[in-house]
């Protein structure tokens, strides 16, 4: 009676001891928080990222610069003004100024071919090519924020559990020291167990300099502090792959626009290949009788040697590598894509399982070994053994959510899901 009085005693206290360190785990979250600022979302993060890139005011030079270029190109060739002096100084007859003839000309050349509208063409095309790289870059930012954002979440979750962990050997501690003080356990368990206390400790130390690290590594997007934590009830969750209705997809979109800049290149150097004119006309002035006549000429280049035909070929040959790219990048990102869904779906499925299947019977065989622990019928590696197999559990399933959420980063950059930062970003910088 003796020995079951006291078992039962030594089980009140282990679960007294350990409603002491959950109650003050309690304590600890409540009054973090009650002082923490609120959580920041990832709508947030990308939101603050969007409107502090640094990226983004040379991205709008260039697209200015793009402009300029437009305007430029539809400016036709500036005309000439001559003076010619004939029989000026001489011998003889011709060395009196009064004989003396002085034009002045005015001179244009004519462009022919659609030269001016070629130019305009391939100008208006660059711009188009610079506003979609200033978008392909600011979708890279948002896919790096994001990327930035689950590797801090899961960060945060890692801490929890060794947080969990070290809470687990606090409390096995205790029972080893009551039973080796009680003479039921040898002296080497309690210095075991201590040893599995600091091991703890120290990797929850680890976890929370992990976590400060990926905050402050986060934060450095939009310039800020680590004095935020992260909402981890998204993190937690898998609904499956998260595919837009409507596709953005930039970077397709800019290979065509570079296509469109190869094809006006091929409208431009055929232009090229017509021949311009240049028409004159001018007054020329008598010396010899101070007399006027009226002159008109012009000239035209012969198409004798330049053809401009290896301009035109080699234009028409950068239309076809463009594109050969554009097919190229649809096929490889159609399997990119298929590749994310299918991980996707399986990390779904692999969460859902362990969150179900693994971890409450892991949860339940913590208990039933600490209970029999608790009444004599097991060790205290028995009760490490438990309790690793559901720390196990728990950042398997961390894990797989944390490559979930990267993956999700890679197939919103696929399909343009975050276009609408892009937007916001355009529409703040006007």
């Amino acid at each position: 009676m003796s020995f079951k009085f006291r078992c039962r005693a030594n089980a009140r206290l282990s679960m007294a001891v350990t409603a002491m360190l959950a109650l003050s785990l309690v304590n600890l979250t409540m009054a973090k928080a009650q002082t923490a600022p609120p959580a920041l979302s990832l709508t947030e993060a990308l939101t603050k990222a969007a409107t502090s890139d640094p990226t983004l005011a040379g991205s709008e030079a260039r697209v200015a610069a793009a402009q300029a270029n437009q305007r430029q190109a539809g400016v036709g060739p500036n005309p000439t003004l001559g003076v010619e002096l004939e029989n000026f100084a001489g011998t003889g007859a011709y060395s009196l100024l009064d004989r003396t003839e002085a034009t002045v000309s005015y001179q244009q050349t004519l462009e022919r071919g659609g030269k001016r509208e070629a130019r305009t063409g391939r100008a208006r095309a660059e711009v188009e090519v610079a506003r979609l790289r200033r978008a392909v870059r600011t979708l890279d930012l948002l896919r790096d924020v994001q990327v930035s954002y689950a590797e801090a979440a899961a960060a945060e979750a890692d801490l929890l559990i060794a947080q969990a962990r070290f809470i687990a050997a606090h409390r096995s501690q205790t029972d080893i020291d009551r039973r080796v003080k009680a003479a039921r356990d040898p002296l080497f368990a309690g210095s075991r167990a201590d040893m599995m206390t600091a091991q703890a400790q120290i990797a929850r130390d680890q976890a929370q300099d992990r976590a400060r690290n990926a905050r402050v590594e986060l934060a450095r997007f939009w310039g800020g502090g680590q004095e935020f934590r992260l909402a981890l009830e998204p993190f937690f969750e898998a609904k499956g792959p998260v595919i837009p209705a409507t596709l953005t997809v930039a970077d397709l979109a800019l290979l065509e626009a570079e296509r469109d800049v190869a094809v006006a290149n091929i409208r431009l150097e055929q232009s090229r290949a017509v021949v311009d004119p240049t028409v004159r006309a001018g007054v020329r002035y008598l010396g010899d009788g101070n007399n006027l006549a009226f002159i008109v000429g012009g000239t035209i280049p012969l198409r004798r040697f330049d053809t401009n035909r290896s301009g035109i070929e080699r234009a028409q040959a950068e239309r076809n590598a463009a594109e050969a790219d554009i097919e190229a990048a649809r096929n490889a990102r159609e399997r990119e894509i298929a590749q994310l869904v299918a991980r996707i779906l399986s990390g779904t499925t692999e969460v859902e399982r362990i969150r179900t299947e693994v971890i409450p019977p892991a949860m339940r065989a913590v208990e039933q070994v600490r209970d029999g622990f608790n009444r004599g019928g097991f060790s205290y590696l028995d009760v490490t053994e438990a309790e690793r197999a559901l720390a196990d559990a728990r950042a398997r399933r961390v894990s797989v959510l944390r490559q979930y959420h990267l993956d999700q980063a890679a197939l919103d950059r696929l399909t343009g899901r975050q276009a609408s930062y892009i937007q916001t970003q355009t529409a703040e910088t006007r």
